[in-house]
């Protein structure tokens, strides 16, 4: 029967965005390496604060399964000579196995007799293992950044300062190789609330000590206990809290012990443009605003704090200044900003560079222009105008110094100044949704216009980017470039804009004139395939499976919304009950016909019936097939090429392809490429598993 594994990494404060991940990957390398050393567990938890990483394993078997283990060495020819004696090839594998000689063995193989060293490893117990076991996961778990601290040389993302590590109520010694640390059964409390150590004996105890010690190491309950706060803070002034799940998670990673306080600010505030308030509530002070039932902004706001204070209305005052000067800063940069029409600031952007070897962000502006112009052409010429204008004005925001102080404010207040210095709502609109989709799950530009500058401004960014030798490599994409090339595929297939890609990347390359130093063809191979993959993870993201998505766009991606409609058309094939015989027939047409084959059927060089009776209904169905992939009605093309399978069938029955006579045989398969031609303009069916 299993014990209980408690072990606790105390440490400083760990930043609120680091702790959700690296929760997920204390769970994932327990498991691994807890596998890795034949101990066997009947689950794990993981469970966080800002200053302690928690692991709790169920069940833990008390020592290692026995290990037996079997290595092959020599032929038994080899190992032994005329006499019978071992030979310094057996003796060599011996002691390479750690085993006397003597105690290897016969071990009888299709290619012959050979010798085997068996060594047996009998279980450690637990706790001896854990000595090594729980360093070892502590050095493999990863962050964005890592600490070194002391004269050591151990690294962790903030410095440690208490290991807690019980194994069936007792103690196990564990320690940290260069840090003057040994784990012991005592936990900390709240750093300012309840300091003291305490000491615990098991997973239950330990939280139910550290509650009393104003610690909720649950960060599931945690959360829960925000929501909750929130929603009743807000109601006392007769509102609604708006509890963005993103900002409870960082709050929820920023406390031990939630406590709640609701301020308020002056209501001449509210004259402010919405964002202008919510955003230094949320991304500077992480306050939740509150509205009314209408969705309307209240002059209040709902803090978690980590503090509990005898007097709760000090930290009040205290959170209503922070956000009462974040206010007045931003009432100020409004009221400046108004007395320069947004126009007029776009020759500053001059100023501000975009990339140094893709100059300005000025240059910038005037290529988005001039490609988002071009792509409105394609896809929908009545917004031209707009679009024009709007990427004119699309970056001249950056120059204000309402954006200068709240980055995360671009395009909204690029939508706002717009909108008081006159510019049409469908130009105020689309200079913010051109930013659209901002990240993983944001809204998507819901114009055309929007939708078509911010193509243009992401396309600019990509090409140039491939264009100088910016490519991302590995896990650095310092200009963001996959999540752009993310939000492209993401916007074209929302708005259904139908579009060449290679056309727009070959158009994008040439507004750069003479600033690009890869060669135009390499450019466009190497974009189109980094669109490519961003296209295959959208598609399976919105359902389709793996293989259907790889096939069609192996039979074409450089359409995303064509792609799109073919892997759909084919999914609903897929679940026909005789897709597999279907799928199977045509792999088989696919696979026989040599690769780069191309040649002309010869009707006069037919023999056989079957290969005329094929031939006729190829010929019958292309005409057929022509006018549904013309009218993207995929579905139904692909249901009248299977009319084709019995035909198919026969042929490979009643005709030998590969024959004596090498003229019948290329004409035989010219007329097996017809029939692979049907489909391949649709998917490739090689693509498809099972």
């Amino acid at each position: 029967m299993g014990k209980e594994l408690l072990f606790e990494i105390g440490t400083e404060e760990i930043p609120s965005g680091y702790l959700p991940p690296a929760l997920e990957d204390l769970k994932a390398v327990a498991s691994r390496l807890l596998q890795e050393h034949r101990l066997t567990f009947a689950g794990i938890r993981t469970l966080g604060t800002p200053r302690r990483l928690t692991l709790c394993v169920d069940g833990l078997a008390e020592k290692q399964t026995d290990a037996r283990r079997e290595v092959i060495g020599p032929t038994r020819a080899v190992a032994y000579d005329a006499e019978g004696k071992p030979t310094r090839a057996a003796e060599g594998f011996a002691r390479a196995q750690g085993v006397p000689v003597e105690r290897l063995q016969v071990r009888a193989l299709d290619r012959g007799e050979y010798m085997m060293a068996v060594q047996e490893e009998r279980g450690a117990p637990t706790p001896e293992v854990l000595l090594t076991l729980l360093p070892k996961i502590l050095a493999s778990l990863s962050f964005p950044k890592f600490m070194r601290w002391g004269d050591g040389t151990f690294r962790f993302v903030r410095p440690i300062r208490w290991l807690l590590c019980i194994y069936g109520g007792k103690v196990v010694r564990v320690a940290i190789e260069g840090l003057n640390l040994k784990a012991d059964a005592k936990t900390y409390g709240h750093r300012f609330l309840s300091p003291r150590g305490v000491r615990v004996r098991s997973f239950q105890e330990y939280l139910e000590k550290l509650e009393e010690k104003f610690v909720i190491v649950d960060q599931n309950r945690r959360r829960e206990m925000v929501r909750k706060l929130a929603v009743e803070a807000a109601a006392t002034v007769k509102g609604q809290a708006v509890l963005d799940d993103d900002l409870v998670e960082t709050v929820t990673h920023l406390v031990e012990f939630p406590t709640v306080v609701c301020g308020s600010f002056r209501r001449e505030y509210l004259e402010l443009p919405r964002d202008v308030i919510i955003t230094p509530m949320r991304k500077h002070q992480r306050y939740f605003p509150v509205v009314d039932a209408a969705g309307n902004l209240l002059p209040y706001f709902v803090a978690i704090s980590n503090m509990r204070a005898r007097d709760m209305e000090l930290i009040r005052q205290g959170n209503e200044r922070v956000l009462r000067a974040r206010l007045n800063d931003a009432e100020f940069f409004y009221r400046d900003d108004r007395k320069v029409p947004l126009a007029e600031r776009v020759g500053r952007l001059q100023d501000i560079i975009f990339q140094e070897k893709l100059g300005t962000m000025h240059d910038k502006v005037q290529r988005v222009r001039e490609l988002a112009a071009f792509i409105a052409d394609r896809v929908d010429p009545a917004c031209r105008s707009i679009v024009e204008r709007a990427a004119h004005l699309c970056k001249a925001d950056l120059v204000t110094t309402m954006v200068k102080e709240f980055p995360n404010l671009q395009g909204t207040m690029g939508r706002e100044y717009a909108r008081l210095s006159g510019e049409p709502p469908e130009v105020c609109q689309a200079i913010e949704e051109h930013y659209l989709p901002r990240f993983a799950g944001d809204r998507l530009a819901e114009s055309n216009a929007g939708a078509v500058v911010g193509l243009a401004d992401r396309l600019d960014s990509i090409v140039g980017c491939f264009g100088v030798g910016l490519m991302p490599t590995g896990s650095e994409d310092p200009y963001a470039l996959r999540r752009a090339a993310l939000g492209v595929v993401q916007t074209i297939l929302h708005r259904g804009l139908r579009a060449s890609l290679g056309e727009l990347v070959d158009r994008a390359r040439a507004a750069f004139g003479g600033r690009l130093d890869q060669a135009a063809d390499k450019i466009r191979r190497e974009v189109v395939d980094f669109f490519r993959g961003r296209t295959q993870g959208v598609l399976v993201d919105r359902g389709l499976p793996p293989d259907v998505v790889e096939s069609v766009l192996a039979a074409g991606s450089d359409d995303v919304v064509d792609a799109a409609r073919r892997g759909e058309a084919l999914a609903v094939m897929r679940r026909e009950a005789d897709f597999g015989e279907l799928s199977a027939a045509f792999k088989r047409v696919v696979g026989i016909i040599p690769k780069g084959f191309d040649r002309p059927v010869d009707v006069a060089r037919f023999v056989e019936g079957a290969e005329r009776a094929l031939h006729a209904q190829v010929v019958a169905l292309k005409a057929e097939v022509d006018g549904k992939v013309a009218a993207h009605d995929y579905l139904g093309a692909l249901q009248r090429i299977a009319a084709l399978k019995p035909m198919v069938d026969m042929f490979f029955e009643e005709v030998l392809v590969i024959g004596p006579d090498e003229g019948l045989t290329q004409n035989r398969f010219a007329l097996l490429k017809a029939v692979g031609d049907l489909f391949a303009r649709i998917a490739d069916l090689t693509k498809i598993t099972g």
